[in-house]
């Protein structure tokens, strides 16, 4: 499955990429991103439904804990290391600048006097 990189996913895969591995859960990540569950929880969704992310319910005992148990995405290595290439290419989409060219210094001028 694929899943189009909008900015909200962009923002979701940004927070798992910075600490692969960690677990987290659906109410640290509304806070963290002020995002609203409506908008967070259908991104996580998609992205365990495409694999970019793992997704497993806590075991521990919902009367012995005083709330349910809680819903944690993880993200490995591998998936951190196609989402980052991932949100390099949306990044790059939709930067408001055009990408140089390699060896390009700003205030050099080349043959065609600095127009492009």
């Amino acid at each position: 499955m694929e899943v189009q990189i909008t900015r909200n996913v962009a923002r979701v895969l940004k927070v798992f990429t910075e600490d692969p591995g960690t677990p987290r859960f659906g109410m640290e990540l509304m806070k963290l991103m002020a995002m609203s569950s409506g908008t967070l929880y259908p991104i996580l969704t998609r992205l365990a439904k495409a694999g970019w992310i793992d997704a497993h319910d806590e075991d521990v005992d919902p009367s012995t804990a005083g709330r349910p148990a809680r819903r944690y995405y993880t993200m490995t290595g591998e998936q951190a290391r196609q989402a980052r290439l991932e949100l390099a290419q949306f990044t790059s989409e939709i930067s408001p600048y055009p990408a140089r060219p390699l060896g390009w210094t700003p205030g050099a001028t080349d043959v065609t006097g600095g127009l492009r």
